[in-house]
């Protein structure tokens, strides 16, 4: 069973295998504190290897549309349904998190976003991407990209 993520009091539950799994633990946070206060919904993560399907489903998207395949362990995916958007999340012990954003009624509205947090090296697989700088009062500096989804999924 999953638990909803605190933003309030940040924990490196889940994450403690990370070597930076305290600035990932504050990434998954600043991810919960944005879906609670635009959708006021709470951001459950689960066991990464509970929701294989899951995991599955985003590195099939990363292999077809980007050749991409991560040489993390995934170590948490939290799935949040809003506004005809589904929206995976994985977290992986090198630090790295991956949301896809899938709308089901309009392919313009489908991507995948990368979120680095503090203190990770771009991972290799990932060194073709630019990526930007955003301040977190929870999880640092994040740095992050982006590609928009071109196939159905």
């Amino acid at each position: 069973m999953g638990y909803a993520v605190d933003f309030v009091n940040v924990s490196t539950t889940g994450l403690e295998s990370s070597p930076v799994a305290p600035a990932l633990a504050g990434l998954r946070a600043n991810e919960a504190r944005y879906f609670k206060n635009k959708y006021d919904l709470a951001f459950t993560v689960e066991p990464a290897d509970r929701v294989k399907e899951t995991v599955d489903w985003v590195h099939g998207i990363l292999k077809v549309e980007r050749d991409i395949v991560i040489a993390s362990r995934p170590l948490e995916v939290a799935t949040v349904e809003v506004e005809n958007l589904w929206w995976p999340y994985v977290f992986y012990e090198s630090g790295l998190s991956i949301n896809v954003m899938y709308a089901r009624d309009d392919p313009k509205r489908r991507a995948v976003g990368f979120k680095l947090s503090e203190g990770m090296e771009i991972p290799a697989e990932l060194g073709g991407f630019k990526f930007a700088r955003q301040k977190s009062k929870l999880a640092g500096t994040i740095r992050g990209s982006y590609f928009v989804i071109k196939g159905e999924y």
